[in-house]
C-alpha cells in the first residue's frame, strides 16, 4: 500500500498521462471541482476551460519525462512541485521539448488526495 506522498507522486504521473491521451474522465478523477491552471503566460483557466483546449487540439502532449516529484503535506493539503521533460505542441506552434515545472496545490477530499491548482513555468 502506498504511503501519502507515494499516493500523491502518483498523481503527478496521471496528470501527466491522462494529458497525452487527452483523457478528460481521469482528468476528472485526480481533480477537484474547483481545480484551476495558471498557464506561463500568467493565463488562468478553470478545469473545464483547459479540458476545452485539450480536447479541442489547442494544447498537445506527445510525452513526458520525469526528473523529479517533490511533495510536501501539512494535515489535508499538501503542495508538489513536478519537473518533466515534455514533448508538446501548443496554440497552433509547432512540436518541441519543454522542460516544465509544475507548482502544484492538493487537498484531501473525502480521504482522497485532489489537485486543486497548477502552475506552469520552466526549470
Amino acid at each position: 500500500m502506498m504511503n501519502e506522498e507515494e499516493q500523491i507522486r502518483e498523481l503527478y504521473r496521471l496528470y501527466w498521462k491522462y494529458m497525452i491521451d487527452k483523457d478528460a474522465e481521469g482528468l476528472h478523477s485526480i481533480q477537484s471541482e474547483d481545480y484551476f491552471l495558471c498557464h506561463m503566460t500568467g493565463v488562468r483557466q478553470t478545469r473545464a476551460e483547459f479540458e476545452k483546449g485539450l480536447l479541442n487540439g489547442t494544447f498537445n502532449y506527445y510525452s513526458a519525462d520525469h526528473d523529479s516529484i517533490e511533495v510536501m503535506i501539512d494535515g489535508d493539503t499538501a503542495r508538489m512541485i513536478g519537473c518533466s521533460r515534455v514533448i508538446a505542441a501548443v496554440y497552433g506552434g509547432g512540436k518541441g521539448s519543454w522542460r516544465l515545472k509544475g507548482s502544484f496545490t492538493l487537498r484531501k477530499q473525502n480521504g482522497t488526495w485532489k489537485l486543486t491548482s497548477s502552475k506552469a513555468s520552466t526549470y
